[in-house]
């Protein structure tokens, strides 16, 4: 069931150009300026991709993951849920939380690379691949220092530290405790992320 204006006169939702498309010419300007029904969108290449709607169990985990990281971050930093990251301007990614480092201005919806300091993916089965080979390098590339994948059914963490070669190394992963160096002393019980 849908709550889209029907009759005379109703716009249908919104949708990428299909000409632009093609083009692959969209920036993040067009992403910003995008009007307010539009989906939550990824900008690859010039490109938009409609970012799928997570399950339950998924939000769920982002939640309480950033609210871990709430209590127990220390105050240079700042979680935050389902914000972008600016890759450079024709390529943007929204990952399901990141730790920021502060100042953060709180109005932008984009973070540029080099204020994340943590950058965490919930992969759902829409996104295995994304999730676990494109984002990745990505990120990267982009040279954020961390990266987390987190597996649903059962809960598993998997966290990753960019490397002198410029890719991931695999740092951790539990389904139990993460225990982790930097960005700070982490010991992060999974039962505390798991719904």
């Amino acid at each position: 069931m849908t709550a889209q204006p029907t009759g005379p006169g109703a716009l249908p939702p919104w949708a990428p150009d299909p000409t632009r498309q093609r083009l692959a010419d969209y920036t993040i300007e067009d992403v910003l300026n995008m009007p307010a029904d539009a989906p939550r969108v990824e900008l690859g290449d010039g490109v938009l991709f409609v970012v799928p709607s997570p399950s339950h169990g998924h939000q769920r985990i982002g939640y309480l993951l950033c609210r871990w990281l709430d209590d127990n971050a220390p105050p240079e930093f700042e979680p935050s849920l389902a914000v972008g990251v600016a890759m450079n301007t024709k390529n943007t990614l929204e990952p399901d939380v990141v730790l920021l480092h502060r100042p953060v201005t709180m109005e932008h919806h984009f973070s540029e690379p080099e204020q994340v300091a943590v950058v965490v993916e919930i992969v759902s089965p829409s996104t295995k691949r994304r999730d676990r080979f494109e984002k990745p390098a990505d990120y990267a590339a982009a040279g954020i220092k961390h990266y987390w994948r987190i597996e649903q059914s059962p809960v598993h963490v998997y966290a990753y530290d960019l490397g002198p070669n410029g890719s991931y190394q695999l740092v951790g992963d539990s389904d139990t405790e993460l225990v982790l160096t930097a960005p700070f002393e982490i010991r992060l019980p999974i039962e505390a992320i798991t719904p």
